[in-house]
C-alpha cells in the first residue's frame, strides 16, 4: 500500500508563491512537483484565507511585548522597594541590639 506524501508549511507557501507570483504556473508547479491541481488550489484557497493572520499576529505580539516590558517594570519597581525594606530592617534590628 502507498503512503500519502507530508508537506511542510514551507513548501506549500513556497509552491503557492510560485504561482501567485507568477513566476510559474499551476501545471507546471503541478507537473515538476507531481502534484494533483486540486491539492495546490486547496494550498492556494488556504493561503489566501489566512493571510490576514499575519498581520492579526504582530498585532499581538506587539500587545505581548508592551505586556512584557510594563511586568518588567513592575518587577524593578518591587525589587527596589524589597531592597530598600530590608535595609530598613536591618537598621531596626541593629539600633534595638545597640540599646
Amino acid at each position: 500500500m502507498r503512503t500519502r506524501r507530508q508537506f511542510t508549511a514551507d513548501f506549500k507557501a513556497q509552491r503557492v508563491l510560485d504561482v501567485v507570483s507568477g513566476r510559474k504556473t499551476a501545471a507546471a508547479v503541478c507537473r515538476e512537483y507531481q502534484l494533483k491541481p486540486d491539492l495546490l488550489t486547496r494550498w492556494k484557497a488556504d493561503f489566501v484565507t489566512h493571510a490576514a493572520s499575519v498581520f492579526a499576529d504582530d498585532a499581538q505580539a506587539q500587545q505581548a511585548e508592551q505586556r512584557i516590558a510594563e511586568l518588567e517594570r513592575l518587577v524593578g519597581r518591587l525589587t527596589v522597594e524589597l531592597e530598600v525594606a530590608k535595609k530598613a530592617a536591618l537598621l531596626s534590628v541593629g539600633s534595638r541590639n545597640s540599646k
